[in-house]
């Protein structure tokens, strides 16, 4: 087997010394054209495959990988991003992988800005970015690239950008997805309200922003005549100010008994539902935060989409690993995938699982 294959083996084969075969192997210089060729065609005659593990371990270097992600609150999906990092870089210990978390303010480019400067100024080895704007984003990775760090773009995928890879669902087709599901249970409404989180009357996420896309693409092909009727919510804002707009909504939308939202924030619309007894209405929304699974066990929540983010946060941290550490190939674009949950199967989705 390749892994058997010893140096005192190639360098038989070759025709050259011990030494010679390991300057070759380690791309250290001192190695005559003629002594190289023959170690190159010793190795592809054996079908020599490197021990890249027992490399790295032996080479005994550190390497700082950042992650910069949203501030959020607590039960976040942003949290379970955070703890999937720090589960790869707790089973890759033995090859010194330190994962550094830094946080900015969604909708605020200066935020992004002052801590792309402190990631840049670090040197690190690798980054995770979860993007802002483009224009913005791509301020940092052109830097990144300019000093030849790899990066990973984490949630929303920007190809321009030239990422090492990307993690995260197909947005489109998940919201296409969701308009389906949907629908199976709510065929016959006159109207769905759309929530929506909005900061200056905008989405500041691309990725809801192309669930929407999806999700509008597929009723106007299938549902034209259901009326999709938008409520903005502040995404700063507090539960008073979101009851006192809910309750104007449903005041004025009575026909409204399904609603939808591309966000993790169905909760909010579930816990107002419960809490003013409103038993003829539910939400859809996305990922497996405790306050959504509490309502989908409580029937105000129809469907959550659950996206893996422990896994995408573990599998980023990996990659960068494999990239870097290992020098293997890593695949570009890594779709998560889209999983329906409901109250019946929600106690069994392993959050956690990788």
């Amino acid at each position: 087997m390749a892994e058997k294959i010893r140096i005192k083996d190639i360098a038989e084969r070759a025709g050259v010394s011990v030494g010679t075969v390991d300057r070759v192997l380690h791309e250290r210089p001192n190695v005559s054209k003629t002594a190289r060729e023959k170690v190159e065609k010793a190795l592809k005659e054996m079908n020599y495959q490197p021990n890249m593990y027992a490399s790295a371990l032996a080479y005994n270097k550190s390497y700082t990988f950042y992650l910069l992600i949203p501030k959020h609150e607590s039960e976040a999906y942003w949290e379970e991003i955070e703890e999937g990092a720090k589960k790869c870089e707790e089973v890759r210990r033995d090859f010194h992988i330190n994962v550094e978390i830094r946080f900015y303010e969604r909708s605020n480019e200066d935020s992004f800005r002052d801590m792309s400067k402190e990631i840049l100024e670090a040197q690190p080895e690798g980054v995770i970015v979860v993007p802002s704007s483009l224009a913005v984003t791509r301020e940092l990775t052109e830097q990144l690239h300019h000093k030849s760090i790899p990066f990973i773009l984490l949630d929303s995928y920007m190809p321009d950008l030239r990422p090492l890879s990307f993690f995260g669902q197909d947005s489109f087709c998940s919201g296409f997805f969701s308009a389906k599901v949907l629908m199976m249970i709510a065929s016959g409404e006159k109207e769905i309200m759309l929530m929506r989180q909005t900061k200056d009357g905008k989405v500041v996420s691309k990725q809801q922003d192309n669930r929407e896309v999806g999700f509008r693409h597929y009723m106007h092909d299938h549902f034209p005549q259901v009326e999709i009727k938008v409520l903005d919510l502040p995404l700063n804002g507090t539960r008073n100010e979101y009851v006192k707009m809910l309750e104007r909504y449903f005041a004025e939308h009575p026909d409204t008994h399904h609603c939808i939202t591309m966000t993790s924030k169905a909760h909010i619309v579930g816990d107002f539902l419960l809490k003013t007894n409103r038993r003829d209405v539910q939400i859809m929304g996305y990922d497996m935060v405790e306050k959504n699974a509490h309502c989908l066990r409580e029937g105000s929540i129809s469907f959550l989409i659950a996206q893996h983010a422990y896994m995408q946060g573990y599998y980023c941290v990996d990659t960068l690993f494999r990239a870097i550490v290992l020098k293997k190939k890593v695949t570009t674009v890594n779709y998560m995938p889209i999983e329906l949950l409901m109250k019946e199967n929600v106690d069994f989705y392993r959050r956690t699982q990788i």
